[in-house]
């Protein structure tokens, strides 16, 4: 069996690994702020069966077999990292395509999709780049067609901005990622911008690290093959450990959210 190509955010030690890598390599599957059960309600609202979809970082390719499993006309991913385009290359197969661009410009064809569906990347963009990729995401999208994101809320849509600075920095020290998550508002308006409506929007507890929701996530075997890993790699126990206690101390701040918006006919 050839090795597994790895990143080279992967080849970094655990106190250097980006967050979501140092939480792959350990075996988890689901990286969404909101969790499975969110992500399962966004496919679900984006109502992918029968149409034209695009998925921009599909990453490991957990929701990309969400999608296909609606029976989708055509399944496109799209990501600039060559080891996640052939890992969710590996899950899509034959019923669909990966490719590798960056999301801000994907390459395909203009009004060529009815549902553009991203999850956990736009958090990590600055403004400029946040605007880019929804940008990008409207002018792939057909009267109405529907663009579906889940990310990183900042909680209540009047956080002090103090707070906001705190939790930014926090978070870039614990996960390595300079994340900038937005309030509810603010995500509606970043769409807004764009010209799309907003149709539905669920929130959920940023437990991403949390016992309940790990097992609810990855299942009983999964969260012992993490808690096996987690015993014979210390270090990468410490780091993990460190970013629960980062999500803890921000917990009241902080929230997954999925969002349903749509080109105007």
């Amino acid at each position: 069996m050839a090795p597994t190509r790895r990143t080279p955010q992967q080849q970094r030690g655990p106190d250097r690994m980006q967050g979501h890598w140092l939480l792959a390599s350990l075996g988890k599957r689901v990286l969404r702020p909101g969790g499975a059960a969110l992500s399962q309600w966004l496919v679900a609202r984006a109502e992918p069966s029968g149409q034209d979809v695009v998925e921009l970082a599909p990453g490991l390719g957990r929701t990309a077999s969400a999608i296909l499993a609606t029976a989708p006309r055509s399944y496109v991913g799209v990501d600039s990292d060559p080891v996640a385009v052939a890992r969710a290359g590996e899950v899509v197969g034959d019923a669909g395509t990966v490719v590798e661009a960056d999301a801000s410009a994907t390459g395909l064809g203009t009004a060529s999709a009815d549902v553009v569906l991203g999850e956990a990347m736009l958090t990590m963009q600055g403004d400029k780049g946040k605007e880019a990729i929804v940008a990008e995401a409207a002018r792939l999208l057909r009267p109405g067609g529907r663009y579906a994101i889940h990310e990183l809320a900042l909680t209540p849509d009047d956080v002090d901005e103090a707070v906001t600075t705190e939790v930014r920095t926090s978070l870039a020290t614990a996960i390595k990622v300079n994340a900038r998550p937005l309030t509810q508002a603010e995500w509606s308006q970043l769409l807004g911008r764009q010209g799309f409506e907003v149709r539905a929007v669920r929130t959920a507890p940023m437990a991403l690290l949390e016992p309940s929701r790990v097992v609810a996530d990855e299942g009983v075997l999964g969260t012992l093959r993490i808690l096996g890993n987690l015993v014979r790699r210390p270090e990468a126990r410490r780091r993990v450990l460190r970013m629960r206690a980062t999500f803890r101390e921000h917990q009241d701040s902080l929230a997954g959210i999925a969002i349903v918006a749509r080109v105007p006919s």
